[in-house]
């Protein structure tokens, strides 16, 4: 540590590190001129550099400059359960492989404070107007991941440094945004600003409270849990002004609809966003979170706010120790954190958004960013009047409409309109129809609390939006099973179905097999739609019913005032609820060392647990990048989802046929998700996504022209033979055939998924040829020894006329941005060369990928030190 600007901190018993100091030493007046961002990250150098590299790093941040590494060491590491164990696996995994080479496996354990909360596990297979909803989805959570939660409960003691939420509590972006984060930290004796990365691409939700929170990979996660710097390139600081004031009756889901459209629009990929101006400050906490929570639907890394008098009244309503919440006013003033502080400070390009333009939206189909107003629903083609024979489902059924995800339910202001909508809707004899599966799953407890106080809870209940569980549910696809009647008339009828969520995702596949797309839109919103039960009814203007005095009613007569939300937020949230949840919650303390095994003892016939194979066989062996075949020639927009998905698994599938020949019985198979920890069933996931277009397969259209198919599908080269993916990535390992996938921009969007990386590369395959990449995949595939490589000069998978028969030769030396040729030998033997980037984007990553990834380069260094270590020890003892 680095103590020349350690300071007191006047009001505090704690000392600070003087940032602006420091910076202003170097350049005068610098300090006021930095965003909010790179203050923090500021900060984190002078506190933790060492005094020679200290200014080499600070200029770095001065003059902007994003062509050189600097290192970064979060303050902790957020998990939920599904990429939480998974990296814990891969921990369990690595303990064995030191304990083979001779090493102590019980000094492999996290370094950083890492939080895990077991949220993403339940699926509403009980719905919310069923009684009893929430405890019948609890015992099937249990009965099936028994196996998980096993492991899961091992850690707790086998590990240092693990605090475990256990299932039922709510999701950990909430959870974090109510309780976890402390904003400022204070650990020996110095406070500093809290910063974390997190196994979720929306873990930037805190960054509402002015918390850099980063969505990474488990590998990722992996590497800094250890203590190893996470060493990135200054990203690029966007200014993101909010002028006007939104119109009366629009939500903050909404405005962030709008934004994701505006800000895909913009090409903010990877950047850090900044909101300011009056339109930022008018907006509550509340509401910042929601926009700062679909970060990654803007293709952003981070969407900061500034700490202000709104911060502190949140920090004060969700139940904050007054000390602390003191600390964060004292600290941020101080450290030039508070959005007074901030007036000056320079970014590289500013944009303006404008509250007053925003309406009622929805998203979709298949794209968060896909936005639609609901007043041109009709001239969007997604409203219209369909015809339908009486006592069955209409084309557009909306069989799910659920209010979930923590972009959402983590907004009073939300919540309470949605609870209001469903009072009114009952006054006026309004009801679902019966074909909607409705659900209700809170991301915190605390919100059944203010419900409850509000009395809008029955209002829900009245309506089928009774509480099925606290957990991701249906916007991670959990969805859970439908009616079987309801379900064999959409297959029957070949209906076009829905699902109507207020979530953040609604790729194609992802919310349920049977809702061919899916939309987002506001709590209230879903209500509604759940009482029209199609997406073909025009929600502005078409009846929704009629009352008991004969009067059509429409969206307007239900809907709340402004005046009207705020009243009821004001009598009805209290910090008594949020204490009364967190307080019994974060009281229990596990004891470190109460389990003595330092190795898990694996379940051989599990299919959610099994060791990892990561260095074992052909991932041990080198990557030639020689005489590679495509696996896949892909578009744009390829999804983790279409990577990996994790929905439901299905019995014709092929991680559904080895669970079947497991012995599992089908209607316990659970989701792709939860058995990212077993090897053998989620590499059958690769490429499992129903929705996938593959380009080298195809068929003849209704022109006679080829069109792709769609589906798990690929091509076996060189017979040409056309096969399920599966089947295909199964006869290339048989031949130990590396592969290469040739994709399209912005190649792995959507979740921080590591098996979108784990699946391909246990397929064989070593190269990933794209026109660009999404942040976290990108990494992820460093992070299991994956080379990614962009085409450039406005070349694409055309340019070249790939079409899937070719090897290709990867030639030149690996380092951050290099140039590299690719030689693709085409199957008349013609050779065509084409120049690429190489996406290792820093001096670490090219370490990382040498090594095979980041389980390997930490098992060599880990050996390495202990070697030293020992050696030095027998020196002493020999002295």
């Amino acid at each position: 540590m680095n103590t020349s600007y350690r300071k007191p901190l006047v009001g505090t018993e704690l000392d600070f590190f003087d940032t602006e100091a420091a910076v202003n030493a170097i350049c005068p007046n610098a300090f006021k001129k930095l965003p909010y961002s790179l203050r923090v990250y500021a900060e984190n150098l002078v506190r933790r550099c060492s005094p020679d590299t200290l200014t080499d790093c600070l200029k770095q941040i001065i003059e902007r400059k994003s062509d050189l590494d600097f290192p970064w060491y979060p303050a902790r590491v957020v998990c939920h359960d599904i990429l939480g164990q998974t990296a814990l696996v891969d921990l369990a995994g690595l303990r064995d492989a030191i304990a083979e080479q001779g090493g102590d496996p019980a000094k492999v354990n996290p370094v950083v404070p890492t939080q895990l909360i077991v949220d993403h596990s339940l699926a509403v297979e009980h719905a919310g107007f069923e009684k009893h909803a929430f405890e019948k989805n609890r015992a099937i959570e249990d009965r099936r991941n028994e196996d998980r939660f096993h492991f899961i409960n091992w850690t707790k003691t086998a590990f240092k440094n693990i605090d475990v939420i256990q299932p039922g509590n709510g999701i950990m972006h909430q959870i974090n945004l109510e309780k976890m984060s402390p904003v400022v930290q204070a650990r020996d004796g110095v406070a500093f600003p809290d910063t974390l990365v997190g196994t979720d691409s929306h873990t930037p939700h805190v960054d509402a409270l002015g918390v850099i929170a980063i969505g990474v990979g488990g590998l990722e996660a992996e590497n800094v849990m250890l203590g190893r710097p996470s060493y990135m390139r200054l990203p690029e600081i966007v200014g993101v002004e909010l002028v006007g004031k939104r119109q009366s009756g629009i939500t903050a889901t909404d405005i962030v609809l709008a934004l994701t459209e505006f800000l895909r629009n913009e090409k903010v990929v990877s950047t850090y966003l900044e909101f300011f101006g009056e339109g930022a400050a008018a907006l509550t906490l509340g509401d910042r979170a929601t926009i700062s929570n679909m970060t990654p639907e803007f293709g952003a890394t981070a969407a900061m706010f500034y700490i202000d008098d709104n911060t502190i009244d949140y920090l004060k309503l969700t139940g904050r120790d007054d000390k602390q919440v003191q600390l964060v006013e004292t600290y941020a003033k101080r450290a030039g954190l508070w959005a007074a502080t901030l007036a000056d400070c320079e970014y590289e390009r500013v944009l303006r958004f404008d509250l007053s333009s925003v309406g009622r939206n929805i998203a979709g189909p298949s794209n968060p960013h896909r936005r639609v107003s609901t007043a041109q629903l009709a001239e969007k083609g997604i409203s219209g009047v369909v015809e339908n024979e009486a006592g069955l489902m209409p084309d557009g059924a909306c069989i799910i409409a659920a209010i979930t995800s923590c972009t959402n339910t983590s907004n009073p202001r939300n919540v309470i309109a949605a609870g209001l909508i469903a009072r009114n809707a009952n006054a006026k004899g309004l009801t679902r129809k019966p074909w909607v599966k409705t659900s209700l799953a809170p991301g915190s407890k605390a919100v059944q609390h203010y419900l409850e106080e509000a009395n809008l809870l029955t209002e829900l209940e009245a309506l089928g939006f009774g509480i099925v569980g606290f957990a991701c549910t249906t916007c991670n696809g959990m969805s859970g099973a439908l009616d079987p009647v309801i379900q064999q008339e959409v297959i029957e009828r070949d209906l076009y179905t829905t699902a109507v969520l207020s979530g953040n995702r609604n790729f194609d596949g992802r919310i349920h097999p049977y809702a061919k797309q899916a939309f987002l839109a506001s709590p209230p919103l879903v209500v509604a739609y759940a009482i029209a039960g199609t997406i073909r009814f025009d929600i502005e203007k078409d009846v929704l019913g009629i009352d008991c005095d004969g009067n059509e009613i429409r969206l307007k007569d239900l809907w709340p005032t402004d005046e009207e939300i705020d009243a009821v937020i004001a009598r009805s949230v209290k910090p008594e609820q949020f204490r009364k949840v967190y307080q019994p919650m974060f009281d229990i303390k596990v004891e470190y060392g109460t389990n003595n095994d330092p190795q898990y003892q694996w379940r051989p016939q599990s299919t959610y647990i099994r060791r990892p194979p990561y260095w074992e066989g052909a991932l041990a062996g080198e990557r030639t990048m020689k005489g590679m075949r495509p696996l896949a020639v892909l578009g744009d927009n390829i999804t983790t989802d279409h990577l990996s998905p994790s929905n439901a698994i299905v019995l014709n599938s092929a991680a559904g046929a080895y669970l079947d020949k497991m012995g599992l019985p089908e209607v316990d198979f659970n989701s792709y998700a939860t058995h990212r920890g077993d090897h053998l069933t989620t590499q059958r996931a690769t490429f499992a996504n129903p929705k996938l277009f593959n380009e080298m397969v195809t068929k003849l259209g209704k022109d006679g022209k080829p069109e792709v198919k769609q589906g798990s599908l690929t091509r076996i080269e060189p017979e040409g033979i056309e096969s399920r993916m599966w089947e295909a990535i199964e006869t290339y390992m048989e031949r130990k055939q590396p592969l290469v996938i040739i994709a399209g921009a912005d190649y792995g969007q959507g979740s921080s998924r590591d098996w979108a990386a784990k699946g391909v590369r246990l397929a064989g395959v070593e190269v990933i040829i794209a026109q660009g990449f999404e942040r976290i995949h990108r990494t992820n595939l460093v992070g299991m020894g994956v080379l990614p490589l962009e085409f450039t000069q406005g070349k694409n998978r055309h340019s070249y006329q790939i079409d899937g028969t070719e090897t290709y030769d990867v030639m030149g030396v690996r380092s951050p941005g290099a140039m590299l040729t690719v030689i693709m030998t085409r199957k008349n033997g013609d050779r065509v060369e084409i120049m690429v980037k190489c996406r290792l984007d820093t001096a670490e990553e090219v370490s990382i990928y040498e090594a095979g990834g980041i389980l390997q380069r930490f098992a060599k260094d880990f050996l390495a030190s202990t070697a030293v270590s020992q050696s030095a020890a027998d020196k002493t003892l020999l002295a």
